[in-house]
């Protein structure tokens, strides 16, 4: 298995990731203007990009997903639930669906919080063993903090929603699993994050002062610092559910 992440613009981090002795690969989050790193990268491994996958509809930058997706021949992904919003065809997630990536697996985690849409993705490699090895935790979870709860605009119930996603589907995996979050230190998409760009679920359920709260304090606590709004954003996810 090979993985690389990219710090992008925005303090987004992007990953490439995939199976190196059958050519098969997976991009997330890409950034509008980092397609080009992309395809170098496959040609450097000598691997075919099967899927482009965004976390959720991005808010804070322009998403280069689609255009890869377009210029690899891959599928572009979205959570279901987006079919509601975008404007344009792409292969739908669903939760526990499970993407073969030669000896890579790749399971669907649905973490509504953040975004309705938000997924997480949990990676396995088989060749090292039948646990999982890491976690893409997207905007959901990131070092030291969790994703702002308002870009919905139901702020309180998405807060809820949220605590909900983290203790349901991420705080019952392992602990030494590693985290790596869609973005870090500098993002207006969370309060208090750290500029380091992975973590473990251990540390963070050790050090995250999110993780240890009850639903009510999660909600006040994230309401009391949601940050200013993305600069933009409006045209941002306007542009990003365009066909």
């Amino acid at each position: 298995m090979f993985f690389k992440q990219l710090p992008a613009r925005e303090s987004a981090l992007s990953y490439f990731f995939g199976c190196a002795s059958l050519g098969k690969a997976v991009a997330v989050d890409v950034v509008a203007g980092d397609e080009d790193w992309f395809i170098e990268q496959a040609r450097k491994a000598g691997v075919e990009i099967r899927y482009v996958i965004d976390t959720h509809v991005h808010a804070d930058h322009y998403s280069g997903g689609r255009a890869l997706a377009r210029r690899v021949g891959a599928l572009y992904c979205l959570h279901e639930s987006d079919q509601a919003l975008v404007k344009y065809d792409f292969e739908p997630l669903h939760d526990e669906q499970l993407l073969d990536v030669g000896n890579v697996k790749v399971k669907v985690l649905h973490t509504p919080g953040h975004t309705p849409d938000s997924v997480c993705l949990l990676v396995t490699d088989a060749r090292r063993g039948e646990a999982p090895w890491f976690v893409i935790t997207g905007d959901t979870l990131f070092v030291g903090a969790v994703g702002r709860p308002d870009l919905a605009g139901r702020e309180v119930e998405m807060a809820g929603v949220l605590h909900d996603s983290l203790h349901a589907k991420l705080l019952t995996l392992p602990g030494e699993l590693e985290i790596f979050p869609g973005h870090q230190a500098g993002s207006a998409c969370g309060a208090g994050l750290s500029g380091k760009p992975s973590s473990t679920l251990g540390f963070e359920k050790r050090w995250n002062p999110a993780l240890s709260m009850d639903k009510d304090a999660f909600i006040d606590d994230l309401m009391a610092s949601i940050p200013a709004r993305p600069a933009d954003m409006d045209r941002i996810v306007a542009a990003n559910t365009a066909a």
